[in-house]
């Protein structure tokens, strides 16, 4: 089966409000050009029994998740703190990780003309950010070497551990869904078709919606606007599944609109 891919997005400056999360519609759009889709998102503030409570319930279940924030080595975060307590595990500098954060240090000191100082007390805790729960895997970090980090829970799911800032988390994101997850891939094996419904109300539709899921393995959605500056009120009606289903059930889902009697109006195709 197609595991389920779910999203943590992590911080106070999201929920506050001083920052707003641009990681959802990334992480929508990556999925779908990869034929695949979100099942499910969470945003959680920086509160370690919290980000603990969420990372367990991630790594009970058999979900992909991708986990934005927090894995910095600041005192405000605690997502490696948390991914360790959820597991029930210890934490401990990882030698790929150390040897990647070296490497960007003695990058840095090279770029301002100085020496690097292994032994700076800034450098030193530096290495923090590669402080992760024992048997994590790496996730190389494109921008600046500094990387993040995946583990598997005990339900079959993993979570994978990025930055919280999009120029490094999204690149990382592809990389995973590239490398790991590129088998599942389903382009061409998803359509999705929709009617505009003028001034029909969803109660009355209801029937017919679950007589087409009953009739054909599809979804049947409905999505209603009272307010649409081009359509007004109205409800987008459609049927999404595999294009062989979907090419049976959507007429007979016009039929039965034309039954009600009905007014429709433009059609839409999403694959």
């Amino acid at each position: 089966m197609t595991p389920a891919f779910g999203l943590i997005i992590i911080g106070d400056e999201i929920l506050s409000g001083k920052r707003s999360d641009k990681h959802l519609s990334k992480v929508i759009e990556l999925l779908s050009q990869r034929g695949l889709s979100l099942a499910w998102a969470r945003f959680v503030g920086d509160e370690r029994e919290r980000i603990t409570g969420t990372l367990r319930e991630a790594f009970a279940g058999s979900d992909v998740v991708f986990s934005c924030g927090g894995i910095g080595a600041t005192p405000d975060d605690h997502t490696r703190q948390c991914a360790a307590a959820a597991l029930g595990l210890e934490l401990a500098l990882h030698p790929q990780a150390r040897d990647l954060i070296e490497s960007r240090m003695r990058d840095m000191a090279a770029e301002r003309g100085e020496v690097f100082e292994p032994t700076r007390p800034d450098n030193v805790h530096r290495y923090n950010m590669g402080v992760f729960p024992v048997g994590s895997r790496i996730i190389e970090n494109p921008y600046n070497k500094i990387p993040g980090f995946s583990c598997d829970g005990p339900g079959g799911g993993t979570v994978h551990f990025l930055p919280g800032f999009p120029v490094m988390a999204w690149p990382m994101i592809e990389g995973v869904l590239d490398r790991q997850y590129a088998h599942l891939g389903r382009r061409g094996a998803w359509m999705e078709r929709s009617v505009i419904v003028f001034g029909a109300m969803e109660a009355t539709l209801t029937p017919l919606m679950e007589q087409i899921e009953r009739a054909h393995p599809v979804k049947v959605f409905s999505l209603p606007s009272v307010d649409h500056p081009e359509y007004g009120r109205h409800i987008e009606l459609g049927v999404k599944g595999g294009p062989d289903a979907v090419a049976a059930a959507y007429p007979e889902l016009l039929a039965g609109l034309q039954a009600h009697g009905a007014q429709t109006g433009p059609e839409m195709v999403r694959s």
